[in-house]
C-alpha cells in the first residue's frame, strides 16, 4: 500500500513504489490460477466429461442398463450427474473446513497448492479412463470436483489481501476474464483435435481423453505462477490450531461470528438467489438450444465458445463501470440484462440459429462481470484475517445451493411440458436477487465488517 511523504518536499518516494509493484506482480500472478483453472470446469466439466464417462459407464451396465458401484444399482444414464452431485456434496463439507484452517494457520499456499495438484492430478489421470473404468472415471471427477471448489475458496481469500479497496472490482474482473480466454483458448484447441481426430491419427475417445487429460496438465502448469508470487500473511488464529479439531472449532466460532454481520449475511443471501439463476441458465442453455429449439451439437458447442470469449470482454467492460457507478449498481443492471435475456430467449423460434447465437453472445457479455463484480463486492463485507472463511460461505452458497435452479426448471417442464416454461420460470431467481441485493447498505455493510470502502461501492 502507498504510503505517504511526511519528510518533506524533497525527501524520496521510494518506499511506495517497490510496495505498489510487489502488489501488482502479486496480483498478476493470482490471475493465473484463473487461466489455470477454469479449463476444468470448461472443457472437462461443460463439454466433453458427461458424455464420455456416460459412455464409459454404459459399457458395463447390465442388462438393464445399471452399473452397480459399491453394490447400488445406478442407472448409467444418471451415474455422472451422481458423480457431480457428491462431489459438489462434499465440497461444502469440506470448503468451510479448508478456509477455517487456513485463517488460522496463515498458510494459504501451501493448502492452494495441495489442492490445486490433487485436481490437477486427478484430471490428469482421466487419459487412462476407458473401456468400462466407470469407477475409476467415477472418483477421478470427485476428487477434481472438490479439490476445484475448495482451491477457489483459498484462491479467492487472497483477493482482499491483494489488492486495496478501489482496486478489488477491477483485480477481481481481470481474474475472470483471464479466465474466460484461458476456457476458449484451449477449448477452441480441443476442438479442433476432437473434430479432426482422424487427421491426428487418434480416434475419438483417445482425442476426448487427450483433452481430459492436457486439463488438468495445464491447470498444474500454471498453478505455478500464483504459488510462487502470492505472498503468505499472518493468520488470525493461534499457532498450531489449524488441525483438524482446530480447523472445525474454527468453524463453529466463524459460524456463530456471522451473525454479527448481518447485512453480510443478506448479501450471501441474494448472492445465493440471482447466481442460482446464473448458473442454471448456463448449465440448461445447451438442453434449451437442442430439445426445444432443435438445434445441432456443432451449433451449440459453437456458442459455449462464443460465450467464453465475449465473457473476457464483459467482465472487463462491467469492470470499468463500477469504476464509474460502484459495483452494487453495475450488477443490478446485470441482473435487469439477465431477466431480459432470459425473457427474449423464451420467444426464440425452432431452429433460429443466428438469435440463439445473439441469446449466447448477451449471455456472454453480463456473466463474467456479474460473477466478477459479487466477488470484489463481498470482499468489503469480509472482517480482516477471516477471509478464507468467508469466502468458503460464499462458496457455499454458490455451490451448496445449486441444485434449486435446476429443480425449478425440471418441474415447470414436467408440470407444463414446455421448456419455454421452463427458461422463463428462472426470471424469478433474477427478480428476487435483484429486490434483496437493493436492500443491501453496501457501505454500511463494510463498515460494520471494520473495513475502509473505496469511493464508488
Amino acid at each position: 500500500m502507498s504510503v505517504g511523504n511526511t519528510d518533506g518536499p524533497h525527501a524520496p518516494a521510494a518506499p511506495a513504489a517497490p510496495g505498489t509493484a510487489a502488489r501488482r506482480r502479486e496480483q498478476r500472478g493470482w490471475y493465473f490460477y484463473d487461466w489455470a483453472i477454469s479449463v476444468f470446469s470448461t472443457s472437462v466439466i461443460t463439454v466433453f466429461l458427461g458424455p464420455y464417462l456416460t459412455a464409459v459407464a454404459r459399457a458395463a451396465a447390465d442388462a438393464r442398463g445399471y452399473v452397480h458401484p459399491l453394490g447400488i444399482p445406478v442407472s448409467a444414464g444418471s451415474f455422472f450427474a451422481y458423480c457431480v452431485s457428491l462431489s459438489v456434496l462434499l465440497s461444502v463439507l469440506v470448503m468451510p473446513l479448508a478456509g477455517a484452517a487456513a485463517d488460522r494457520s496463515g498458510r494459504k499456499k501451501p493448502l492452494l497448492g495441495a489442492f490445486a495438484y490433487a485436481g490437477a492430478g486427478a484430471t490428469s489421470g482421466m487419459f487412462f479412463l476407458e473401456g468400462d473404468r466407470y469407477l475409476l472415471g467415477g472418483a477421478l471427477l470427485i476428487v477434481a470436483n472438490v479439490a476445484f471448489g475448495v482451491s477457489m475458496v483459498l484462491y479467492n481469500a487472497f483477493l482482499p489481501q491483494i489488492a486495496e479497496p478501489e482496486e478489488r472490482d477491477r483485480v477481481s474482473s481481470r481474474g475472470w476474464a483471464f479466465g474466460y480466454a484461458s476456457g476458449a483458448l484451449v477449448l477452441l484447441a480441443d476442438l479442433a483435435l476432437f473434430s479432426m481426430h482422424e487427421s491426428f491419427g487418434v480416434s475419438e475417445g483417445a482425442a476426448v481423453r487427450i483433452c481430459l487429460a492436457t486439463a488438468g496438465l495445464w491447470w498444474g502448469g500454471f498453478a505455478v505462477i500464483p504459488l510462487l508470487r502470492l505472498r503468505e500473511r499472518t493468520g488470525a488464529g493461534e499457532p498450531g490450531a489449524a488441525g483438524l479439531g482446530g480447523g472445525w472449532r474454527q468453524l463453529l466460532a466463524t459460524l456463530r461470528d456471522m451473525r454479527r454481520y448481518p447485512l453480510t449475511l443478506l448479501f450471501l443471501v441474494a448472492y445465493l438467489v440471482y447466481n442460482d439463476g446464473v448458473q442454471t441458465v448456463i448449465s440448461q442453455a445447451a438442453v434449451y438450444g437442442s430439445e426445444e429449439l432443435g438445434l445441432e451439437q456443432s451449433t451449440l458447442i459453437s456458442a459455449i465458445l462464443l460465450v467464453q470469449v465475449l465473457a473476457v470482454a464483459g467482465a472487463l467492460g462491467m469492470g470499468r463501470l463500477a469504476e464509474r457507478f460502484g459495483a452494487k449498481r453495475t450488477i443490478l443492471g446485470s441482473l435487469v440484462a439477465w431477466t431480459l435475456t432470459v425473457g427474449a430467449g423464451y420467444f426464440l423460434p425452432a431452429g433460429s440459429t443466428g438469435w440463439f447465437f445473439v441469446l449466447a453472445a448477451s449471455i456472454g457479455l453480463v456473466m463474467g462481470g456479474s460473477q466478477a463484480l459479487s466477488r470484489s463486492l463481498f470482499s468489503h463485507l469480509i472482517p480482516q484475517g477471516k477471509e478464507a472463511e468467508y469466502f468458503s460461505a460464499y462458496e457455499v452458497s454458490d455451490r451448496g445451493t445449486s441444485w434449486l435452479g435446476p429443480l425449478l426448471f425440471g418441474l415447470t417442464y414436467q408440470w407444463t411440458g414446455s421448456y419455454r416454461d421452463a427458461i422463463i420460470s428462472l426470471v424469478v431467481f433474477f427478480v428476487a436477487g435483484f429486490v434483496l441485493l437493493t436492500r443491501v447498505p453496501v457501505r454500511r455493510a463494510a463498515a460494520a465488517a471494520g473495513n475502509v470502502t473505496p469511493e464508488r461501492i
